[in-house]
């Protein structure tokens, strides 16, 4: 490999998916593809192609560059300025994963360009660190339905990425919500019926996947303890809730923090999109079909 060059794709992710709140995550076939080679300039270069490409092309303040710098720094090295191009088909404060995603590649750019020689267990775990919670790391670096948990500076990792040939389509809102506005809703304490109710429901979740039994999404993305509490700020999910367990549609949960509302389902998607436009009471709202991805290339 070129150390003075490194290709990245990394893919949008989708957590909690209902009620594994900070604990399940879903890699997405939406990429952040990065190409970086040292800049000729002496100053960070970003080109910059795709969705929301204007605030992907900013210096300033840009996470990907801060994560680099200060990985860099924390190690006890200099920092190459960088000649970034980027191709983003990741939606920005959508509750996609635009921010692990974007750390994610901090550090991997690090991990390359100052030669760190980190496993992918290393890398894990200090983006897990800098994003305070493992779901969107998780499964942006290892792809498929991810289980993580952070345990004192450990983050431990189960990935179910053979098989899940279920389809996905995100409606997205046309307006952003920030994840600290989105956390900023929630209580400091539940009832133990509701913590019992998403204990069983992510158990149920998990075995779902690994079961491959689309019958049980329905019934195992039921939510007590992030999604009631957004409802307000998130509307879209309101709306598109009571698709879930209807023809074609396995499961329906809140993408990550919100707005966008991520749909399980399996058959024709053509069939699927005027009923979600109708429950959206929107004709006109955005909807992306995708599909599970693998995790980070590079």
């Amino acid at each position: 490999m070129n150390s003075s060059s490194f290709h990245l794709r990394l893919p949008a992710t989708s957590a909690n998916l209902g009620p594994g709140f900070d604990a399940l995550g879903l890699a997405m076939a939406l990429y952040l593809t990065i190409d970086a080679q040292i800049a000729s300039t002496g100053s960070f270069q970003i080109e910059a192609a795709g969705r929301d490409a204007d605030a992907c092309s900013s210096v300033e303040d840009n996470l990907i560059l801060t994560t680099y710098m200060d990985v860099m720094a924390n190690v006890g090295k200099l920092s190459p300025r960088l000649s970034l191009k980027l191709d983003n088909q990741i939606p920005l404060g959508m509750g996609c994963g635009s921010s692990a995603a974007a750390l994610l590649a901090g550090v991997l750019l690090a991990n390359h360009f100052g030669q760190l020689n980190w496993s992918r267990q290393q890398i894990l775990e200090e983006a897990c660190r800098r994003e305070g919670h493992p779901d969107n790391v998780a499964a942006c670096l290892l792809g498929g339905m991810t289980v993580s948990s952070m345990q004192k500076s450990s983050v431990i990792t189960a990935t179910y990425e053979q098989n899940l040939k279920w389809n996905l389509l995100l409606a997205l809102p046309s307006a952003s919500l920030s994840t600290s506005k989105a956390r900023a809703m929630l209580p400091t304490h539940y009832s133990r019926e509701d913590a019992v109710l998403n204990i069983q429901a992510t158990a149920l979740l998990v075995s779902a996947f690994a079961l491959l039994r689309g019958d049980l999404l329905a019934s195992a993305m039921e939510d007590r303890i992030h999604q009631p509490y957004r409802m307000n700020a998130c509307p879209l999910l309101r709306r598109l809730l009571p698709l879930a367990g209807t023809p074609g549609v396995l499961g329906v949960a809140l993408s990550g923090a919100g707005p966008s509302v991520l749909l399980i389902t399996e058959g024709s998607s053509s069939d699927l999109l005027p009923r979600i436009r109708e429950a959206a009471q929107d004709p006109q709202i955005e909807v992306v079909e995708t599909s599970i991805a693998g995790g980070v290339e590079f």
